[in-house]
């Protein structure tokens, strides 16, 4: 199941202690990013999100520039076993 959430609802979650990941390139992220986040790269979270979260269990914001790379690593989360995995809607872009 695909769960979407706002910059509000991100920030409420982002307090109460939930990891946010940007999935975006290194680049895009110097450039800017959330408050807070962790840099992983899209095409690193496979291989990299063990170290970063250990717990399956533990909320996890992703967004990107749109939403589409940050959904696509959020369903490769999802089949990992994370069970917490949110997407912010619509990206980076539109706020």
């Amino acid at each position: 199941m695909d769960k979407e959430i706002n910059i509000e609802e991100l920030k409420k979650m982002q307090n109460n202690g939930a990891t946010v990941i940007d999935v975006r390139s290194k680049q895009e992220f110097m450039e800017n990013h959330i408050n807070g986040a962790i840099s992983l790269p899209e095409f690193d979270i496979a291989q990299k999100i063990a170290r970063i979260v250990k717990d399956k269990e533990k909320y996890i914001i992703l967004y990107c520039g749109t939403g589409t790379r940050s959904k696509k690593a959020q369903k490769e989360l999802q089949y990992m076993g994370y069970k917490n995995v949110y997407n912010l809607r619509e990206g980076l872009f539109y706020y």
